[in-house]
């Protein structure tokens, strides 16, 4: 791996540059109002595989409930996880509530201080690490994400094998990072991949970093970075039941697992299933629930990592009791499914009970 010849003119250069513009245009995101490090932490856990619109609501509805870490480390994870039903990849909930409880015990409540022992945190990899420590407490340490790899990718034409690695751009990260302020200086070249050297259509005439960008003197903005081969997108069917009883919906809850484990829903097929077919069998063995399914009440799409999920949700009844197991099936009343960890999946499902005969939205 060669990392680009940087001279030092044009290190100090493309500091000035970008971190003038950020000062300038930065966005006014709520976990920017302070350094606290729970609160930076936060952010950027919620924030991998998230859009920033998508996680402000989260983010602030989470700090609403668990304003310090020592109010998160004293949570139940059934409630942390309702909190954050929703905003999907629901490992980053529970490995959060896991670490906030090692930091109260071994790190006085705070974040550590050091990069060794940040990454000694449960669920703490080198960004999220680098990320926190740069920003919180202004230790210069680069951050390399997907804003970050796509801007430096530009700004130098970085092409071939050696820059599909993350070590490679960590490296070159370490050549240019303003170690008086790596903080603003990690924050200005994410800030900079989000809103102007944008995927698709970047906003080059108003990049600070323009007169310098290898891969716009070159015509290469479309082509860099390369593509990574991603995995071809599988139809899925999946058929659920609504059973109701007094006003209550019937839920179950999914066994222990990296996907969903442990989160409620209502009786549905696998995602190997065939959908209404195998409804029946699956919710007997899974559950030990006996099913008569009924009418068609509503239809919806769902995505989970590579699998495209039609789901049809079905009046059902019970041809016998459930099993009396309160933890794994139970009878839930609608204003209580808010307290619970619920797979957005069977919410949009939920939806049917009370917009019956209509098609559910497809987002």
């Amino acid at each position: 791996m060669a990392v680009p010849r940087i001279s030092a003119e044009l290190a100090v250069a493309l500091r000035r540059q970008l971190l003038d513009w950020y000062r300038r245009n930065r966005r006014d995101l709520p976990w920017r109002e302070s350094a606290d490090p729970y609160r930076v932490w936060l952010s950027e856990v919620m924030l991998q595989q998230t859009t920033v619109k998508t996680a402000t609501p989260y983010y602030e509805a989470f700090l609403a409930k668990y304003p310090t870490l020592e109010a998160l480390a004293a949570a139940d994870e059934d409630e942390v996880l309702a909190t954050w039903s929703g905003l999907g990849y629901y490992h980053r909930a529970r490995n959060l509530l896991r670490a906030a409880k090692l930091v109260r015990e071994s790190h006085g409540g705070t974040f550590p201080k050091k990069l060794e022992e940040a990454l000694s945190i449960h669920g703490v990899g080198l960004y999220t690490a680098s990320a926190v420590l740069s920003i919180a407490h202004g230790v210069p340490l680069p951050v390399v994400d997907g804003n970050v790899r796509r801007v430096l990718s530009r700004l130098f034409a970085l092409r071939g094998d050696p820059w599909r690695t993350d070590a490679a751009f960590y490296a070159l990260g370490e050549e240019l990072l303003d170690r008086d302020h790596p903080g603003d200086w990690n924050q200005a070249l994410m800030e900079l991949g989000a809103v102007v050297c944008s995927p698709r259509k970047p906003a080059c005439p108003v990049c600070p970093l323009r007169r310098d960008c290898r891969a716009l003197a070159q015509d290469l903005v479309d082509r860099i970075p390369e593509p990574r081969e991603r995995r071809a997108p599988v139809d899925v069917a999946v058929a659920a039941a609504l059973v109701q009883e007094k006003g209550r919906v019937l839920l179950v809850r999914r066994a222990e697992g990296k996907l969903l484990g442990r989160f409620w829903e209502v009786p549905q097929t696998s995602l190997e299933s065939r959908g209404l077919p195998d409804l029946v069998r699956e919710a007997e063995e899974r559950h030990g629930l006996k099913l008569a399914p009924g009418a068609l009440l509503a239809t919806a799409r769902h995505a989970i990592t590579f699998r495209r999920i039609r789901v049809e949700a079905y009046a059902a009844k019970l041809l016998a009791r459930p099993p009396r197991d309160t933890e794994r099936v139970r009878f839930v009343a609608p204003d209580d499914l808010s307290s619970l960890p619920l797979s957005a999946l069977s919410r949009k499902a939920l939806r049917g009970l009370h917009e019956a005969q209509r098609p559910l939205s497809f987002s």
